[in-house]
């Protein structure tokens, strides 16, 4: 053995310095224990990093309506409500009037639902634009868990919050009500622009989070309703729909169509 490695075995030896080795590697195998497990939340928690997408999550749907065909794959609660809207630069799903439909309770009227796809666990990803006037409950609604009129859940964002607005709300053969452990005060739907919702949600555990251009706005547990129609709409204003996108942990359910609205008609007058 060498002096040099006989003269730092020496000096490793020295009570001192051992304890103070020691204590750097303690700090060190915290540090990489501390680093993996956030590793791992990332993973299993995506609302960590909004926009992220977890890698046991894939793209099980997406609509872009870049054709007046795009819309044969929903159903509404009154389809001359709605229309293909052509921009100046983009497509979207249209709701321009008020719906004449009556829901068996107090809930939105305008609902438009993807027809042949029934999702559990999801994230989902959507643009939305509210062209209607300003005032507190100015709103968009997202629907999910949807059983039928009766037994669904839905996010009302409007631009103030109070019992009935800018909330996550339940609907179960009763008039809604607020579930949402977690709001903020409103939401400034702006003019004439688009903004990005996204929805997350795992059916056990009932997690629910909502984020309004990746803030998180909203978040809920609730376990009432498991698998479900994913709709888009409003309460009573009027708004635009575009760039659908849900990614599911398992492939969502196609063996049923949503029959209890009708599909929207191409023949369908518009005004």
């Amino acid at each position: 053995m060498s002096k040099t490695t006989l003269s730092l075995l020496s000096i490793w030896q020295r009570p001192g310095l051992k304890l103070i080795w020691g204590f750097v590697l303690l700090l060190w195998v915290q540090e990489f224990v501390v680093g993996q497990q956030n590793k791992e939340t990332i993973v299993a928690r995506p609302e960590a990093h909004p926009g992220f997408v977890p890698t046991q999550y894939q793209l099980a749907y997406e609509q872009h309506f870049d054709s007046p065909d795009s819309l044969s794959g929903f159903v509404m609660s009154d389809p001359r409500a709605w229309r293909f809207a052509a921009g100046s630069s983009s497509f979207s799903l249209e709701q321009f009037k008020q719906s004449d439909y009556k829901p068996p309770h107090r809930s939105p009227v305008n609902l438009a639902f993807i027809r042949d796809v029934a999702f559990e666990d999801f994230i989902l990803e959507v643009d939305l634009m509210q062209n209607s006037r300003e005032y507190g409950h100015r709103d968009m609604c997202l629907f999910f868990g949807f059983q039928n009129p009766s037994h669904f859940y839905y996010v009302h964002l409007s631009t103030a919050a109070d019992d009935h607005a800018h909330n996550i709300f339940l609907v179960n053969d009763a008039p809604r009500t607020k579930i949402a452990t977690h709001t903020t005060e409103g939401v400034d739907w702006g003019r004439d622009v688009w903004q990005k919702i996204r929805i997350e949600r795992q059916v056990v555990g009932g997690d629910i989070r909502v984020f309004w251009n990746n803030t998180l706005v909203m978040e809920s547990k609730d376990t009432t309703f498991g698998e479900g129609y994913i709709g888009f709409g409003s309460f009573d204003d009027t708004g635009k729909i575009d760039n659908i996108r849900i990614w599911t942990a398992k492939p969502p359910n196609t063996d049923r169509a949503l029959e209890v609205f009708p599909r929207w008609d191409p023949a369908s007058p518009s005004e």
